[in-house]
């Protein structure tokens, strides 16, 4: 092949070159154009490609969902479409929630150590022997649940209180008059002298669940009208379990912030009801406050308005949870196996004259049932003594050396705690 062949041939190699590009250029061009106008008009067939996928795919991802379970929604946004409708409970309910505000004369005696010789060198007989008095005041919360100026707070508001005074939201302020506290279950009933005040709904708490949604209002640490919200953290905290022995409430526990000031306001369900009373925060603790069931509000509001207190029904015994540890403690130091029950509530003293001595109940027996309900600690024996009734026969089995007995006691009215 000459020179001349070689050019020409090299030549035609080229021309086609250019021509396939220019060819797959075009084409490239044509197809971005007809995707394109697909996609702004909605008609081609890519168009009507992509349509058809995204139905797929979407059944295609609910198919393998199917049996996937749902995430409920955070509780307090449960029983409402709208976030913000602790808003909407708190306009309802606000209006009912008072602030009390107590003060009281308190005796201080001069202390000892100023009575000692060493200071009289100085100060003579001029040391003063008579008791000091000072005013002591505190605030707290409440609720209206009558229009007529009856309002629910703590006993412990307004304990040894001789002034009482109850300011409403809309700024008016009240001279308070203490109706009946009973300070076993820490509620007590003041009254104003007001009409037509707006009231709380009372609701039921023994339907109530961990994980519900609640809302307290109150005027801790003195900030009045304060909102916090949370859930119902537990139900049924005994009153041992917060270091509250002198207590007959079985406690409701929440995350809604509680503070020193909340004590007597109202704990609310997200349908604005009353379920509790804000009452006790356990030292130390962060984030866990106790309220007092509305149902044992309501039984105990009946009885502090009819008559100014409440008859607790009393057994007269002190007594422990039988554990396999405490039965063999006490056996090792009988020196021979007195007990042989391995459940119950071992009685270890009986008071003098109480019912339970009445009765025939003795030291060292083991309670095992009470109106044929089994108990297996303190706080069973204690919840079902104060739903008896005074003077009626509570049937009691006890297991004593060995041997079932069968006794009937009557409880009398648990008598007043005697002040220091």
């Amino acid at each position: 092949m000459n020179r001349k062949d070689h050019q020409s041939k090299l030549s035609n190699i080229y021309t086609r070159t250019q021509t396939q590009q220019f060819c797959i250029k075009k084409i490239i061009l044509t197809f971005s154009v007809a995707i394109t106008t697909a996609l702004l008009s909605g008609c081609s067939n890519v168009g009507n490609v992509i349509s058809r996928k995204v139905p797929e795919q979407e059944a295609q991802a609910q198919d393998k969902n199917t049996n996937v379970p749902k995430i409920a929604p955070p509780a307090i946004f449960k029983n409402s479409g709208d976030p913000n409708f602790v808003v909407s409970v708190v306009q309802q309910v606000g209006p009912s929630v008072v602030r009390i505000d107590t003060s009281k004369t308190v005796s201080s005696s001069v202390p000892d150590e100023l009575n000692d010789p060493f200071f009289r060198r100085f100060f003579g007989n001029g040391v003063p022997n008579q008791p000091r008095e000072r005013r002591e005041s505190g605030n707290g919360s409440g609720f209206i649940i009558n229009s007529n100026g009856e309002i629910l707070t703590n006993a412990h508001v307004v304990d040894g209180a001789d002034r009482v005074t109850v300011k409403l939201k809309d700024g008016r302020e009240f001279d308070g008059q203490v109706l009946g506290e009973d300070p076993v279950t820490d509620v007590a009933i003041v009254k104003i002298n007001a009409d037509s005040l707006p009231t709380v709904s009372l609701g039921d708490s023994d339907s109530l669940q961990p994980g519900e949604a609640v809302i307290a209002i109150g005027n801790p640490l003195g900030l009045n009208y304060t909102v916090t919200s949370g859930i119902i953290s537990a139900i049924g905290r005994s009153s041992t379990d917060i270091g509250a022995p002198d207590k007959r409430v079985d406690y409701l526990q929440t995350d809604a912030a509680i503070n020193p000031g909340n004590s007597g306001g109202p704990l609310l369900s997200a349908s604005g009801q009353v379920i509790g009373m804000n009452t006790a925060i356990i030292k130390g603790a962060q984030g866990i406050g106790f309220a007092i069931p509305v149902n044992t509000i309501k039984r105990i509001s009946q009885e502090l308005i009819a008559k100014g207190r409440v008859d607790h029904p009393y057994l007269g015994v002190q007594m422990v949870t039988l554990t396999p540890d405490v039965k063999q403690k006490l056996n090792g130091e009988l020196g021979t196996p007195s007990i042989s029950a391995d459940k119950g509530v071992l009685l270890i003293r009986i008071m003098r004259g109480s019912p339970a001595s009445q009765g025939g109940l003795k030291a060292g027996d083991v309670i095992v049932s009470i109106d044929k309900q089994r108990v297996t600690n303190n706080e069973d024996v204690q919840r079902l003594v104060e739903k008896s009734k005074i003077g009626q026969p509570l049937s009691i089995e006890v297991e004593r050396n060995g041997k079932t007995v069968n006794l009937a006691v009557r409880p009398a009215p648990l008598p007043a705690a005697k002040d220091d």
